[in-house]
């Protein structure tokens, strides 16, 4: 465990190992149903029918549960990161705060300091 707290894809592992574990159990678990199922009904265990029925019900739970949680999980992260217009901060809010921490930072100089950046960086 000590590993993983160290690793810098800690969560990433874990979260790994949780959905390795959960799809073996998945199928183990649709294996017993399986073959109590065909006892029950007489007929014979056939892998391929089990695989098919087994990839088919996986497919479903993933489209109906995992997919749409992953959407919103790394839909919800790639919209934070890329972020909305409207979330922006403005050019203008961002330079009139440069100015104040400038200000306090310097205040003799920060006006020159402005009108320097502003004459080789002028406003589009």
């Amino acid at each position: 465990m000590e590993t993983l707290k160290k690793s810098k894809y800690g969560f990433l592992w874990i979260t790994l190992l949780f959905f390795v574990l959960s799809l073996v159990g998945h199928w183990l678990f649709a294996w017993v149903a399986y073959v109590d199922e065909q006892q029950s009904l007489s007929a014979p265990i056939v892998i391929g029918d089990y695989v098919v029925e087994t990839m088919r019900d996986t497919l479903e739970n993933w489209q109906s549960e995992f997919l749409q949680l992953i959407w919103q999980v790394a839909g919800l992260a790639l919209l934070l990161y890329i972020g909305s217009p409207q979330s922006r901060e403005g050019d203008e809010r961002k330079e009139e705060k440069l100015d104040a921490i400038l200000a306090a930072v310097n205040p003799k100089e920060a006006k020159s300091i402005v009108e320097r950046l502003d004459h080789k960086y002028p406003k589009r």
